[in-house]
C-alpha cells in the first residue's frame, strides 16, 4: 500500500472484502450511486487482500468481518498489518457491538448492513480516508519530535561545552548531520584546557552513520576529556580509547578515525597524532596550508598493533588550526562530479574574509554545502583553534563559538 491519492478530485482507490457474492453487489450498487469518483477492487478471502493491497495503491478497504480465513476483530488485524489504508469495517443489524471493538483495534468507521445508502456511504469513505491522512500525519509529527529529542540528548554528549579557561586560545565549530532530519552520525569534537596550561582537542569520526556510531562517538567523547584531564597522553592514550572503542562498539566493522591535538601557548608548540585522521589546516596571516603530520591507523582496524607517532610544530605567534571530518571535502565540487578535496577547501578558505571565527566557519561550511548541493550526505564536523601566544590570564568561558 502506497500514500492516499492526493487531494481525491481524482478516484478513489477502494478494495472490497467481502465472500457473500449479494452484499459485495450491495456495496457495489450503493458506491455507484453516489458522487463519489472511484474504482473497486473485490475480494474474498483476506489473504487476497493483502495481496491486493501489495500490489498497487488503495485508499479505503471496505471490509466484511466474517470471512473464510478471518473473523471478528482479527480481520481488522489481519488488514491492517499490510496498509495505510482507511478500513471501514461492514457489520451485521446486531453485530454493533463489533463495530465499535473493530474501532478500538484501528478501523477508521463501522457500516451496519442494510442501514447504509449511498449518501451515508459516499461521506464514510470520505470521512474515513481523512482520519487515516491526519492519524499518519500526527504519527509522523511525533517520530519528528522524538527525533528532534533524541538528536539533542545526542548532540550534548557529541559536542560539549570546551573546559577553556585561558584568553590565548578560542574555540568555534560546527556540526552538521548528512541528511535533513536525520540521526546524528559518529562525528564527535571536544576541547579541555589542563592545569599546565595546554590546551588538548579531539576530533574524530565512527565509522557508519545512525544511532549506533553516535552513541559510540558519544562514549569515545567521554573517554577522552575523563582520560586526558586524568593526566593520559600520546600513545597510551590512543591505546586506551581503542580499548574502549572495541569494548563498546556494536560491530565487528566498526572503526573511529581521531586526530588529537595539544597546543602549548606558553612553549608555543603544536603536537598531533592522527589516528586514519587527515591532516588539519593552519592559517596564518600568510595563507592556509595542511599542516604536514605523521599518520597512524585508525581505531578498531588492528587491536593492539596501532602506533601513532607524534608531530611537534612550533607555533606561529597568532594563526588557526582547523580539524575537520570528512565530510567537509568529500562533498561534490561542482557539476562534473569532482569531489571538493582539501585542496579545494584551502582555495575556498582564502577567499573568506570574515574577521569573526565563528563567521568564519559559517561561511566555510555554506560555501561547501552549496557546491555539494545534497549530492553526498556524510556528517561533517569542523574545530577551529584560534591562539595569540604574546595573550594570557585566565578568563572562564572566554571566547567560545560551540555549536
Amino acid at each position: 500500500m502506497t500514500a492516499p491519492a492526493a487531494g481525491h478530485d481524482e478516484q478513489y482507490a477502494l478494495l472490497l472484502v467481502e465472500d457473500d457474492d449479494g452484499d459485495a453487489l450491495l456495496v457495489e450498487e450503493l458506491l455507484h450511486d453516489t458522487d463519489l469518483p472511484h474504482s473497486v477492487t473485490r475480494c474474498r478471502t483476506a489473504a487476497d487482500a493483502r495481496r491486493a493491497l501489495e500490489s498497487g495503491p488503495v485508499d479505503c478497504v471496505l471490509l466484511d468481518l466474517h470471512l473464510p480465513d478471518a473473523a471478528g476483530v482479527e480481520t481488522v488485524h489481519a488488514i491492517q498489518s499490510d496498509t495505510h489504508a482507511a478500513i471501514i469495517v461492514l457489520t451485521g443489524l446486531d453485530e454493533a457491538r463489533t463495530g465499535v471493538d473493530a474501532l478500538a483495534a484501528g478501523a477508521q468507521d463501522y457500516l451496519v448492513k442494510g442501514k447504509v445508502d449511498a449518501e451515508l456511504m459516499q461521506r464514510a469513505v470520505r470521512y474515513a480516508v481523512q482520519r487515516k491522512q491526519a492519524e499518519r500525519a500526527n504519527a509522523a509529527l511525533q517520530i519528528g519530535r522524538l527525533r528532534a529529542e533524541e538528536n539533542a540528548r545526542l548532540e550534548r554528549g557529541l559536542l560539549p561545552e570546551p573546559l577553556l579557561s585561558t584568553t590565548a586560545v578560542t574555540v568555534s565549530s560546527r556540526y552538521y548531520p548528512g541528511r535533513a532530519q536525520a540521526l546524528l552520525g559518529g562525528d564527535f569534537l571536544d576541547v579541555v584546557q589542563t592545569d599546565d596550561g595546554q590546551v588538548h582537542a579531539v576530533v574524530g569520526d565512527v565509522s557508519g552513520h545512525g544511532p549506533d556510531a553516535a552513541a559510540l562517538g558519544v562514549c569515545l567523547r567521554i573517554a577522552w576529556r575523563a582520560l586526558t584531564l586524568g593526566g593520559h597522553r600520546d600513545q597510551e592514550l590512543l591505546h586506551l580509547l581503542e580499548q574502549i572503542h572495541i569494548a563498546e562498539r556494536a560491530g565487528s566493522d566498526l572503526f573511529t578515525t581521531c586526530a588529537l591535538i595539544t597546543l602549548d601557548p606558553a612553549a608555543a608548540t603544536l603536537t598531533l597524532h592522527l589516528a586514519g585522521h587527515h591532516e588539519p589546516l593552519m592559517t596564518t596571516p600568510d595563507g592556509t596550508r595542511q599542516v604536514s603530520a605523521a599518520h597512524g591507523i585508525a581505531l578498531g582496524i588492528a587491536p593492539g598493533l596501532g602506533h601513532w607517532p607524534a608531530t611537534t610544530l612550533a607555533l606561529p605567534a597568532e594563526g588557526a588550526l582547523i580539524a575537520y571530518t570528512d565530510g567537509l571535502i568529500e562533498g561534490f565540487a561542482d557539476a562534473t562530479g569532482a569531489r571538493l578535496g582539501v585542496d579545494g577547501l584551502v582555495r575556498i578558505i582564502d577567499t573568506l574574509r570574515a574577521p569573526d571565527p565563528g563567521t568564519h566557519l559559517d561561511e566555510l561550511v555554506a560555501r561547501t554545502r552549496a557546491l555539494n548541493a545534497d549530492r553526498h550526505t556524510d556528517d561533517l564536523a569542523v574545530l577551529r583553534l584560534d591562539w595569540k601566544t604574546g595573550a594570557s590570564g585566565r578568563t572562564a568561558g572566554v571566547g567560545r563559538t560551540w555549536s
